[in-house]
């Protein structure tokens, strides 16, 4: 009924259309167009559920602003859409239509159009489908675009048949990925970004009669078949139509071998050629397979390829054409038995100029999903997923069969080098949803365990190589200094002693120092990040966007720079890491006459430190386009960056430019063959090192254990050691089950505030976003008699103790910076909970975020505070320290202000005066010494006795009883004299020093 009312209306619409198009329709076969939205006011400005028109964007400032305007020139009625935009980062507008009412079937018609009032801009606008699923937000999204080149008004036609699916984003997962055009739910435009603009638009109407090709669809089992000399390649073609519906009308499919690629025909293969067809009422799913034999020389050679021609008439034909590829063979660098070092050479021997270039080039998936044959054209060397970017479904099977069908490609290559695919998995395989989610960096350093987090890698590693990913971005050594940086959490603590400790973490992710073990199926090549003292940026530097402290400058004295950013990466380096990624940040060494210069550009630090100094022979890889913030035009930011030392550069979507560039700059004499090959060199040996030539493809035997039981009990065991008791009056905790407990909070449950950034996206979101346990739910678990009130409105009365779970809400980098929309203060809800909940009984507050929390001005009213961190998704953990189970043992890795004036305020300082100082820890398991300044003095004695043996287990246990005797006395009454040293002495301990390191607790304990 629906439909024959669209066309009843379409039918009187038609004398309403601009005469051009009435008269377009009325002269061929085609039928009447049917209107979607004509503008004039019919379709209001509305949010889902209801139907209609919304703006949306990736900030407050994104969305377009939009208007109905009454034009003269309007192509069709009296008004048009028109609108503003100036998106920074991704913004549009889409029309929804009611979810209460049937879906639209646009399946009768060839494509859509519109007009569109165009502005000669040159920029792509991306227009969207959603199509099918259950309503308009809950849809595939399919897409397209159209080039703005053009001035007035003209009518832009969009076959269907130009739409692709969307890879880089899907709402709901994906549902069939068919564009099926029956159950239709809207459409929606993009916008370029970067430029400030205005457009106006009118008469959207489906237009045309659909062709059977829209339909069905021939494809083949894959875009390249590799086979050995001498085998014979089998390409099955197969027929694919929406709904599975038989074929109405035949469908014929022509073949042959044709000229164009590296194989010669009769020498290399027996050409063939021929023609089937899959007659009417065919069977979606029917399958022919075509047959091409190859022949064997004694020659050692590199891959040869021989390109499948398909004609294919009444079905869409594959995107891309078939290559059956002879395999490389006999060549040394295939040898698997010779050292890597000569497999290296022989290779890069062999390679020619954009080979190489290649190699050096990094890009996202989603800008070569659209044309996976650019891998073998550009030789590229290396794909990443970025934060959020995953296949769809995004489960384990679907990231290996991606993975392995970008390999594919590149076997389409001469020498056949395999892709290193790269993803951020910061704290887990955090792209994938239902993976194990260990707490962040922060949390890490609070517990105080290298082998808890050896084992955090470890889990990281066995669940990111089970999909096929052999490399991670990770792990962040930067030294934190200052709490108002977005990428606070990312840092193992305020100090660079601290953060050495825990760079175990990198034998977990690739096992031994000399990379033995990163061939396993559980390893993967860790990278060091972000070299160097992006840690230190100067709050107010920042030039990027809205930012206020990251990717801004450090200013150092060189002296600063050694003791507390460098430190950690002659540790990386020392331990094997495989790969070191440079800071967005500039450094400003004192006295060096260079000003700030961009890591990216600092030849001094990369070649001469990093490599030089150091010792480091693993590659170093760009972040994120980042070579585009070096000052200059585009060939200098490549020429800069390569001779800085940089070997593979991150290029999301400007791989292209980036390759062409590269090469141009070598052939100039800009940079050196030899600094080329040096590059490439480095990549070739962790390529090998990792075994991605013997096995490019996913080895998924261990997809099994992805959020297992036992990996989730590491993540549990991280989570309960890194809560940090900082106050706990009249031993409120741990609490017992027999107690009634009132719960209330923003983070009590909500795994995703408790995940933090970086979790399935970039920016991670707040709700039930991937599997795991939340903080309320692990206390019930525990056995806990819990009442639950988020917002604290519940009645209170009755309940012998209130735990008010509060904190941050996710973010990521810098848009995580203080002043960037972020301040350290508890939400207005959130304070409200507390002042709630501890003026009706007793109290302890849980503050889940990345940093610390401004909390001095409640803190007289609660009378325990535990310091949560991210605790990732084993909210059991968390638990496990509340009720007990563990005691708290962790202590705080950064100092705790007492207001947002005093920032930075780091150990070391000289003026000293935080909430909490660095180091601090309360216990609910341990006898703690007593003997006061008596006791003291034998512990020092101990202690000095254990640093001349080297004995680090005794050295930290005699330390322990010191630090616990000293808080013990201290208790609330926290000064500038008791705090300093307090601080210094947990440094102490974690440089060796640990008669030193109980002598300043000696001086907190006199001052207190």
């Amino acid at each position: 009924m629906r439909r024959t009312a669209l066309l009843i209306c379409a039918t009187l619409l038609t004398g309403l259309l601009p005469l051009a198009a009435a008269g377009t329709a009325a002269g061929s076969d085609d039928p009447a167009p049917v209107p979607v939205d004509r503008f004039e006011g019919e379709v209001p400005f509305a949010s889902p559920p209801a139907g209609g028109i919304f703006t949306w964007g990736g900030d407050a400032d994104d969305p377009p602003r939009l208007a109905l305007t009454e034009r003269a020139d309007a192509p069709e009625g009296a008004k048009v859409l028109t609108g503003t935009y100036d998106i920074s980062g991704y913004g549009g507008f889409t029309h929804d239509f009611a979810f209460a009412e049937p879906a639209h079937d646009w399946s009768a018609s060839k494509g859509i159009r519109f007009w569109w009032d165009g502005r000669n801009n040159g920029k792509k606008v991306n227009f969207e489908l959603k199509d099918g699923g259950a309503n308009g937000e809950a849809s595939e999204l399919w897409t397209t675009s159209f080039t703005d080149d053009f001035t007035g008004w003209k009518q832009i036609e969009l076959p269907f048949t130009s739409f692709v699916y969307r890879t880089d984003y899907q709402p709901v997962g994906g549902i069939d990925q068919i564009l099926g055009l029956t159950a239709m739910w809207g459409y929606g435009l993009t916008f370029p970004v970067g430029i400030s603009g205005q457009f106006a638009m009118d008469g959207v109407e489906l237009y045309g009669k659909a062709d059977q090709s829209l339909r069905a669809s021939v494809t083949t089992g894959s875009a390249v078949y590799p086979v050995k000399e001498g085998g014979t390649a089998k390409v099955a073609v197969t027929l694919g139509t929406t709904g599975s519906a038989p074929l109405a009308d035949p469908v014929t499919v022509t073949y042959e071998t044709t000229t164009g690629g590296t194989a010669s025909g009769g020498a290399d293969y027996r050409p063939v050629h021929g023609e089937f067809t899959f007659p009417a009422g065919t069977a979606s799913g029917a399958s022919r397979t075509i047959q091409v034999p190859t022949r064997k020389d004694k020659s050692a050679e590199p891959a040869e390829t021989i390109p499948l021609k398909l004609t294919v008439t009444g079905a869409k034909a594959p995107a891309q054409t078939p290559q059956i590829v002879i395999d490389a063979h006999g060549l040394p660098y295939l040898n698997g038995k010779l050292p890597v070092k000569r497999r290296v050479a022989d290779l890069v021997s062999r390679m020619s100029l954009a080979e190489k270039a290649g190699q050096m080039t990094q890009a996202e998936r989603g800008a070569v999903v659209a044309t996976p044959g650019d891998i073998a054209s550009y030789d590229l060397g290396s794909l990443l997923s970025g934060g959020g970017s995953t296949p769809t479904p995004n489960t384990p099977a679907a990231w290996a069969k991606m993975i392995d069908g970008f390999q594919l490609q590149a076997r389409a290559t001469r020498f056949q080098i395999p892709l290193i695919y790269g993803v951020d998995a910061v704290h887990g395989h955090n792209n994938l949803v239902g993976a194990t989610i260990v707490p962040h960096n922060i949390g890490i350093g609070a517990a105080r365990d290298p082998q808890l987090a050896y084992g955090a890698g470890k889990v990281t590693a066995a669940e990111v190589r089970a999909t096929g990913v052999p490399w991670d971005f990770a792990p962040c050594l930067c030294v934190s200094r200052d709490e108002r940086w977005g990428r606070t959490y990312e840092s193992f603590g305020e100090d660079p002693a601290l953060v050495e400790q825990m760079e175990t973490v990198i034998q977990g992710l690739q096992g031994r120092a000399d990379g033995t073990e990163l061939k396993r199926n559980d390893k993967v090549l860790a990278t060091a990040k972000h070299f160097v003292g992006d840690g230190g940026t100067t709050y107010g530097s920042s030039t990027t966007g809205s930012y206020t402290i990251d990717q801004g400058v450090t200013h150092v004295t060189r002296q600063q720079l050694e003791a507390v950013h460098l430190a950690p990466y002659q540790d990386a380096v020392d331990r094997g890491v495989g790969s070191v990624m440079p800071s967005y940040s500039s450094l400003d060494i004192a006295g060096d006459g260079q000003g700030p210069v961009k890591m990216h550009a600092r030849a001094d630090m990369i070649n001469g430190v990093l490599k030089g100094r150091m010792g480091f022979d693993g590659f170093v890889v760009s972040d994120w386009q980042a070579i585009d913030q070096i000052p200059g035009d585009y060939a200098s930011d490549v020429r800069t960056s390569v001779n800085a030392g940089l070997d593979m550069i991150m290029v999301p979507s400007a791989y292209q430019d980036f390759h062409t560039t590269l090469m141009a700059e070598v052939n100039a004499g800009r940079i050196s063959a030899k600094r080329i090959d040096d590059a490439v060199s480095r990549i070739l040996t962790q390529k090998f090192k990792l075994g991605l030539f013997e096995k490019p493809y996913a080895d998924t035997t261990g997809a099994a254990d992805i959020g297992s039981a036992e990996h989730r009990t590491v993540a549990r065991q991280l989570a309960a050691k890194s809560q940090v008791l900082l106050k706990n009056e009249h031993g409120l905790l741990p609490l017992t089950t027999s107690q009634k407990v009132y719960v209330a909070g923003s983070n009590a449950d909500d795994i995703g505030n408790q995940t933090g950034g970086w979790t399935v996206t970039w920016q991670g979101s707040s709700g039930n976003i991937t599997k795991g346990t939340t903080i309320l739910e692990g206390m019930r678990n525990a056995g806990g008699r819990i009442t639950y009130s988020k917002d604290a409105s519940a009645p209170t009365a009755g309940h012998d103790v209130g735990v008010v779970v509060v904190g941050e809400t996710p973010y990521a980098e810098g848009r995580g910076d203080v002043g960037n929309g972020n301040d350290l203060e508890l939400s207005d809800a959130d304070k409200a909970a507390v002042d709630r909940v501890c003026a009706a009984m007793k109290c302890a507050v849980l503050v889940v975020a990345g940093r610390p929390q401004l909390i001095g001005d409640r803190l007289g009213d609660i009378d325990a505070l535990v310091a949560s961190w991210l605790p990732g998704t084993e909210g059991d953990g968390v638990a496990d320290v509340l009720y007990g189970k563990r005691a708290f043992t962790g202590q705080l890795p950064l100092t705790w202000p007492k207001s947002e004036a005093q920032l930075p305020i780091n150990v070391g300082d000289t003026t000293y005066d935080p909430q909490f100082p660095y180091g601090w820890g309360l216990t609910t398991g341990t006898k703690i010494t007593q003997g006061g300044e008596k006791a003291l003095r034998a512990l020092s004695a101990e202690a000095g006795k254990a640093q001349k043996a080297h004995d680090e287990k005794a050295g930290r246990a005699l330390v322990t009883k010191a630090r616990l005797l000293v808080q013990e006395r201290i208790g609330g009454r926290i000064t500038p004299a008791t705090a300093k040293p307090f601080a210094d002495a947990d440094h102490l301990l974690l440089t060796g020093r640990y008669g030193a390191a109980v002598e300043k607790l000696r001086a907190a304990y006199r001052a207190a």
